[in-house]
């Protein structure tokens, strides 16, 4: 049943689709997708092409907009837009710990989860293309790792397309998960220098915070087991725009004095548990390192063995000396499937994930360098989530991509820059820039 309501300014819709899991077998198993359609409440009986957003993650669901918020708005001037809960989050056939055993075991659920990559969300976006705009080609958004979904876009069915537009999304189109994290470390260490510079107090904040960790058995009020590890990971903040900032208050109300002595306030336990808990989101953690998984190679928890080329992000090296405690970002360790209950059941199925060598190409070069549908890209220069030099070969790679390099905004400028940088980019499809 499909049913419409209304938020200041927009008519919604929810949209209910069935798609194959394996859409290489398309009579067999099936699964649900939610949408939600969004148009002006001025436009909602025009005939409008199609936006169709796909969100950054992998692992989360679209984001819940009142009204016109964000970038919205600016698509709402010219489009009917389709907030796309890609398969296994949101309102989409959920997979986590509840729904996982299912399947059966950790080897069924791994198997299931292969389904849950970028060619497989491409695939769903052209089924329902079908159903939403009667076949007509429609435009795509993606942030993050919705334009590592665009360039496989790009890469399997660019009939589908009028244009697209990524933000902070352009993925390497050949690297391993390694060179990936080699990569990623070195711009986080950058992202920790810059916050420690624009808050040199937090130095000892977060020192005294690890040490305490490191000596006392911390756990959070959810079950989440606090160690100096987790603490780190704190650094995901850093990629966005508020991201620094959020942290330094984070950090300035850590300790609370009590009979048995200074300890960890339950204020600070509470919004550390909302930060590190992956319970709204376990695909990420899932399957974060597969959507990097393109050949015979494991990504064999690609991360924490290349954290082990950079010593100085280890907690207890740098409290044995006076130097600052490095923060990490956007990365996946196998630590994190024991400290966090949402994800302690799934241990046993991310090892098997970690282990396949069965992975498949995402991206067609060739394909890629014939590209003729029209595409713009925001390439944030110093992205800590998405390496600039990789996303820049890869801009190079693909015909008549036009990029937008800027150091104004951090990996969420399309939400935090809302009108002005989807304005920026559309018009770049269209060569008005």
């Amino acid at each position: 049943m499909t049913v419409s309501y209304r938020q200041p300014g927009v008519v919604l819709t929810d949209r209910h689709f069935t798609v194959p899991l394996d859409h290489a077998a398309p009579e067999g198993e099936t699964i649900e997708l939610y949408a939600r359609e969004v148009v002006a409440t001025d436009k909602a009986h025009q005939d409008l092409p199609w936006l169709v957003y796909l969100q950054g993650g992998p692992g989360f669901g679209a984001n819940r907009f009142v009204g016109k918020g964000a970038w919205l708005g600016r698509a709402l001037k010219e489009y009917r837009v389709l907030l796309l809960d890609q398969r296994g989050t949101g309102h989409s056939t959920p997979a986590n710990r509840q729904t996982l055993p299912l399947r059966g075991g950790p080897a069924e659920q791994a198997d299931y989860l292969m389904h849950f990559r970028a060619d497989s969300i491409v695939r769903d976006c052209e089924a329902i293309r079908r159903d939403v705009t009667g076949g007509a080609p429609w435009t795509v958004l993606g942030q993050s790792f919705g334009g590592f979904c665009t360039v496989n876009y790009l890469s399997t069915a660019p009939e589908g397309l009028t244009a697209a537009v990524v933000t902070g999304g352009l993925p390497s189109l050949d690297a391993h998960a390694d060179d990936v994290y080699r990569a990623a470390y070195p711009r986080i260490e950058r992202k920790v220098a810059a916050h420690y510079a624009r808050y040199p107090q937090d130095v000892e904040r977060a020192r005294r915070i690890a040490d305490h960790l490191l000596a006392h058995d911390v756990v959070l009020p959810n079950g989440y087991r606090l160690t100096a590890e987790a603490f780190q990971s704190l650094g995901i903040l850093l990629g966005g725009s508020e991201g620094s900032h959020r942290l330094h208050y984070l950090l300035e109300d850590a300790f609370v004095r009590t009979p048995q002595g200074p300890t960890l306030s339950d204020a600070f336990q509470e919004e550390v548990q909302g930060l590190l808990s992956y319970a709204g989101h376990p695909l990420y953690a899932l399957v974060h390192e597969a959507i990097y998984g393109q050949d015979a190679r494991p990504t064999a928890w690609s991360a924490e063995r290349v954290r082990a080329e950079f010593p100085q992000f280890d907690a207890a090296k740098t409290l044995a000396g006076d130097g600052p405690l490095l923060f990490t970002g956007e990365t996946i360790h196998p630590w994190m499937f024991d400290c966090d209950p949402a994800l302690r059941p799934l241990r046993d199925t991310a090892e098997l994930l970690a282990a396949r060598t069965d992975w498949t190409p995402l991206y067609d070069p060739a394909r890629l360098a014939a590209n003729e549908v029209p595409v713009a890209a925001a390439v944030y220069h110093d992205d800590m989530y998405v390496d600039t030099a990789h996303s820049l070969t890869t801009a190079r790679a693909i015909r008549g991509l036009r990029t937008w390099v800027t150091d104004e905004f951090e990996h969420d400028g399309v939400r935090a820059g809302g009108p002005r940088v989807l304005d920026r980019l559309l018009a770049l499809t269209r060569d008005e820039a």
